[in-house]
């Protein structure tokens, strides 16, 4: 006759007639037995599969594969259409080589302007972050996160979250810098914005910049989605961020405002890198480091993701109406502009929603720092491991 009796930190013992056997859930990477009879062995453990997709279950492999087939489709074409197609351009290009170049625009000052190419090139960019995600964030942070003594799968997942954030928000705030060097609205000049608008036709690297951005953004909404990150106490909150920052993007990009565009996403990806830098500081327990690096941390969030953020309000707010063409206060797409009495609505309301979040995040981030001028101690109060049950936090 079977029985049950609960043994430590929630773990279930069933008597199958034979021996008892722990069952545990898997879900938080902890070992699952089974009754053993049952399947016919005398030892061991059998590990039921995972509830959800985790960043380690995927392998770089079919993602390469992937992104190898528009390549070899190019190099087919390149090959191949001197003889079948002599003078029709490679439609393969697009997913690699930025699309939409203007053909009346110089060699010496090309310019490109939106096409729908842009989607392929969009598609390409998705699959190609999510083979740097998991490289960086399984295949490079996860021996550096066990090398600095993280045991924990949820923390070890979370390491290499960072690590992934880290290197791609550095990268695009320098890349972003760099971009906006090359345009009038630098260091957020705001008042052009609205000059000269139209911006229809762009810079490559400009329109490389932003697609990739887009790209970007819209991989990481689809990891949220489709669970392959452990949702954590503000997962609302990320994915309404997601959402509102493809919402900017898409719009400004289709309504010829990448000037803009370009100053928000500085305003992002800067103040994100050093948060990812503070939170790698703090799995890894330099307490010192990652004190002084939140208070470094804060301080460009402020400066960023706050003034710069509402410089940006300000300016769609007053400084609109004032250095916006008269004849682009229209709505014709056969010029490029978009710019009817209410668009100016729709370009502040995003905006203003994103400094709603952020404010969210601020009161957080001032709770810790509170905390951390009292006890020296600088922890997330999100808690980037919540659901790990007593026994597992012992072993730490």
């Amino acid at each position: 006759m079977s029985a049950r009796k609960r043994t430590r930190a929630g773990s279930l013992s069933v008597a199958t007639g034979i021996e008892w056997v722990d069952i545990k859930p898997t879900c938080l990477g902890r070992t699952t037995s089974l009754p053993l009879a049952a399947l016919g062995r005398s030892t061991g453990s059998v590990p039921l599969p995972p509830t959800h997709a985790t960043p380690s279950d995927i392998s770089p492999a079919s993602t390469i594969k992937l992104l190898l087939v528009p390549i070899v489709l190019y190099v087919n074409w390149e090959l191949s259409s001197p003889y079948l197609a002599p003078g029709v351009s490679n439609p393969f290009a697009a997913a690699f080589f930025v699309p939409g170049r203007i053909s009346s625009s110089s060699n010496d000052d090309p310019r490109y302007a939106k096409s729908y190419y842009d989607l392929v090139f969009l598609a390409y960019n998705i699959v190609f972050f999510s083979l740097v995600r998991q490289l960086i964030a399984v295949n490079a942070c996860r021996p550096i996160a066990k090398y600095f003594g993280l045991r924990r799968e949820a923390k070890i997942d979370r390491f290499g979250e960072q690590g992934y954030a880290l290197v791609y928000f550095a990268f695009f705030g320098a890349w972003g810098y760099r971009v906006m060097t090359q345009l009038p609205t630098n260091w957020y000049e705001t008042k052009y914005f609205w000059i000269d608008y139209p911006h229809w036709d762009m810079k490559p690297e400009l329109k490389r910049y932003y697609l990739m951005q887009m790209a970007y953004w819209c991989q990481q909404l689809l990891v949220l989605v489709l669970g392959l990150e452990k949702p954590r106490k503000d997962y609302n909150e990320l994915i309404a961020h997601h959402f509102v920052t493809i919402w900017l993007v898409g719009w400004s990009y289709m309504l010829n405002m990448t000037l803009i565009g370009n100053a928000v996403y500085m305003s992002m990806d800067i103040p994100d890198a050093f948060l990812a830098f503070s939170k790698l500081l703090n799995y890894i327990q330099w307490e010192r480091a990652k004190v002084y690096s939140f208070l470094l941390f804060f301080a460009v969030w402020t400066y960023f993701r706050h003034y710069l953020n509402i410089k940006i309000l300000w300016s769609v707010w007053y400084e609109l109406p004032l250095f916006m063409p008269e004849e682009a206060k229209v709505w014709d797409a056969s010029k490029g502009v978009y710019f009817v009495w209410w668009l100016r609505y729709q370009v502040f309301i995003p905006i203003a929603l994103l400094q709603c979040i952020n404010l969210f995040w601020y009161r957080l981030m001032a709770r810790i720092l509170w905390r951390a001028i009292r006890t020296s101690e600088a922890d997330d109060s999100r808690s980037d491991d919540e659901g790990d049950d007593d026994d597992d936090a012992k072993k730490d």
